[in-house]
């Protein structure tokens, strides 16, 4: 008989009943709990993950989206290092506005914090790590699915992608 691991049917089968704190099912009911938690902490972070690039993604669609870039059908290795610049220099404008409205003497808002912790990550990310993985914009056809991408997950698996870094010269 399969054992019950997962917190709800720990809960049915203690439900109703006086647990003792040194008993049997009162450790099994707290392996269930952190079990859960560390599966509920996953998952966020799995979807935080995803969120995060097709953050990027949506960015890089919709610059070529634009009108002087909508009648060019591939780019170039210093044109996508171009545009993640532009990515990670996105919130300058907001990080900028939230510095000079800060008092003297005044710490940091918490806004103005998570902007200069994420901008300082992705500028880490671009020069010093893997780079950033976005579509291949050097493939005609790539570009074409990514301007028809519908901005999904699931549909973005059409579209071939590549690590670019700071330091890469060639594809």
């Amino acid at each position: 008989m399969p054992l019950a691991k997962s917190l709800s049917k720990v809960q049915k089968s203690a439900k109703n009943k006086n647990i003792h704190p040194k008993g049997r099912k009162f450790k099994q009911l707290n392996r269930a709990t952190l079990r859960e938690k560390k599966i509920l902490d996953k998952k966020a972070k799995h979807s935080e993950k995803k969120e995060n690039e097709l953050l990027i993604v949506n960015y890089i669609k919709e610059i070529i989206g634009q009108d002087d870039l909508k009648k060019v059908v591939s780019f170039g290795l210093n044109d996508m290092k171009v545009f993640i610049e532009a990515f990670i220099s996105r919130d300058d404008e907001e990080l900028i506005d939230l510095q000079n409205q800060r008092r003297p003497n005044r710490p940091a808002s918490n806004r103005q914090l998570i902007l200069e912790n994420r901008k300082k990550s992705e500028i880490q990310q671009f020069t010093e790590g893997a780079g950033f993985s976005i579509p291949d914009l050097s493939d005609v056809e790539n570009v074409e699915n990514l301007r028809n991408w519908n901005g999904t997950f699931g549909g973005i698996n059409n579209v071939k992608r590549i690590y670019i870094n700071k330091h890469i010269e060639t594809l």
